[in-house]
């Protein structure tokens, strides 16, 4: 899950892969702004064909958050 959200944050939104980690962490780490962030979220829900409720979105601080949750969906 790990590699497909790479891959999703090096395409789309331009992040260069280096700096992505599991401990990542999306706006203090990867410095995405809030429409960045919100744009990065839709992807992956169009990606997994998910949908993340509001509340679990603040649960989502780093790339391993967002890999074990859609691991658990």
């Amino acid at each position: 899950m790990f590699e497909k959200i790479k891959r999703l944050l090096v395409e789309e939104m331009g992040i260069d892969e280096k700096i992505i980690t599991p401990e990542a962490k999306l706006i203090a780490d990867l410095e995405l702004n809030s429409l960045e962030l919100a744009e990065f979220i839709l992807t992956c829900e169009e990606e997994f064909k998910i949908s993340i409720r509001d509340e679990d979105l603040k649960k989502l601080v780093s790339i391993g958050d967002i890999a074990g949750y859609l691991e658990n969906i």
